[in-house]
């Protein structure tokens, strides 16, 4: 709820500041362009929400507890780097796959370490962007970094959300 209220805060703030600009042509145009931007994004938006939700549906709690879970320890952070290096697509699949996963028992630990080997090394970005961009020696030297990255902020998570009021 706090998203929406942040959210909605900056929409009325920059409405104001069209309005301002330009009066309610100028705020219309805003909204307008608004509009065709989400109109653009909803399939990949609604197959995303659909995919993480048959997967809650499909995969039992007990095998996600099991394999990404509380208990599931450094195996865990393992496996869940290695889906977050290994698994395609944006953030219209990644999160609500995360939060799918979540509500079906997987720790934070594991599910930071996934959105971090997603979003620092993901081999479909390495290959696709990386590699023929920036040469091999580049990519192998910044991923040979960052491959630790995911597992130590996955073993850091449980102790700093500890930390955090909630």
């Amino acid at each position: 709820m706090d998203s929406v209220l942040l959210i909605g805060g900056l929409v009325v703030a920059l409405t104001v500041v069209a309005l301002w600009q330009g009066g309610a042509a100028r705020a219309f145009e805003g909204w307008e362009r608004g509009g065709q931007i989400a109109w653009s994004v909803l399939p990949n938006l609604v197959l995303g929400f659909a995919a993480a939700g048959l997967i809650a549906t499909v995969v039992p709690p007990s095998l996600i507890g099991g394999a990404l879970g509380d208990e599931s320890g450094m195996r865990g952070l393992i496996i869940a780097t290695v889906a977050g290096i290994l698994t395609p697509g944006g953030p219209f699949l990644q999160f609500p796959l995360v939060a799918a996963l979540a509500k079906g028992g997987a720790a934070p630990g594991p599910l930071a370490a996934y959105l971090t080997a997603w979003s620092l090394i993901s081999v479909n970005r390495v290959i696709v962007w990386e590699l023929p961009l920036l040469g091999s020696g580049f990519t192998v030297a910044r991923w040979a970094i960052s491959l630790a990255l995911p597992i130590l902020i996955g073993l850091a998570m449980p102790v700093v959300m500890r930390l955090l009021p909630r």
